[in-house]
């Protein structure tokens, strides 16, 4: 069983903490235990219930009808609920709840049937970022064990690899583009969906993967001569440094743009090396792939 606590219920559902208390004193759905400090923690039941019914009160449903809801009305409301929105939420939610469970056939399940009904590119963007970006906060403190957070990138990773694979080559382009991830950085879901993006619009691509010294990718670099080289930095060791790995790009691969998207980019405050630039939006990384493609 997980515990989890009070501020980790409000990053997963947007619930304040303060709201949660009075939940807690007006009704009876959430009864907390107590550690022997007396701070609330909450189970995985808890945090399912917390998750279904603050999809229920965001999308019109008042909390003392929702307190009167046994479980199998509650699901059947949440799945009775016809906005875009909603339904994006509730499928995020599901995952987040078959994820704590670790039914990873289920996961497995989820995905596989909203990429065939939506294609992957819609479900990289409605459902596996928002739900990646949602369980974060459970990654960084700690809430998560770490077969969890294999199991559930493991199956996403399964998915874009089928993806890219049943992408058709591109036929005599214009335009090469190599990806890696440097020495420390192994997430690597990021950068495979790029990867499809790019394949999906014509682009060839030569993909290197995550962990990747430098000096390996400078080899590549010069056998193969590609037009522009990608990197997408998510959560780096924390002996990184991407002033070094900045230095070292600009130094090995002079001549060749070299293009670094991911959430890193958003911390680092020092200049940037000439021949190297910052994608800092995922927006910005589509344009860039609109771009080349139409190059090609």
């Amino acid at each position: 069983m997980n515990a989890f606590t009070i501020k980790d219920l409000e990053n997963l559902t947007g619930i304040k903490a303060h709201t949660i208390r009075i939940w807690e004193q007006r009704y009876n759905f959430l009864k907390p235990q107590r550690t022997e400090t007396n701070i609330r923690y909450y189970t995985n039941e808890e945090l399912k219930t917390v998750l279904n019914i603050s999809l229920l009160n965001k999308y019109g449903f008042k909390i003392s009808h929702i307190d009167r809801m046994d479980a199998a009305e509650m699901q059947q409301r949440i799945l009775q609920l016809t906005d875009t929105q909603a339904v994006q939420e509730r499928n995020v939610n599901e995952l987040v709840q078959e994820m704590i469970d670790l039914h990873v056939d289920n996961i497995d399940r989820l995905l596989g049937d909203h990429i065939e009904q939506k294609g992957v590119e819609r479900t990289v963007l409605k459902l596996i970022f928002p739900f990646l970006e949602k369980i974060g906060i459970l990654w960084l403190t700690g809430h998560i064990n770490p077969a969890q957070e294999h199991l559930v990138t493991n199956v996403i990773r399964q998915k874009l690899l089928v993806a890219i694979d049943r992408t058709p080559l591109p036929v005599n382009p214009k335009q090469q583009v190599m990806l890696f991830l440097p020495e420390g950085e192994y997430h690597e879901l990021g950068l495979l969906f790029l990867y499809y993006l790019m394949k999906s619009r014509g682009l060839a691509t030569i993909y290197l993967g995550a962990n990747v010294p430098i000096k390996d990718v400078a080899y590549v670099v010069k056998l193969k001569k590609p037009d522009i080289i990608f990197s997408h930095l998510t959560s780096t060791a924390s002996n990184f440094s991407m002033e070094k790995f900045l230095n070292k790009v600009s130094l090995h691969f002079t001549g060749t743009p070299t293009i670094i998207s991911g959430s890193q980019t958003l911390y680092y405050k020092k200049s940037i090396p000439a021949g190297v630039s910052f994608k800092q939006s995922l927006a910005e990384v589509m344009d860039l792939i609109t771009e080349l493609s139409l190059k090609s």
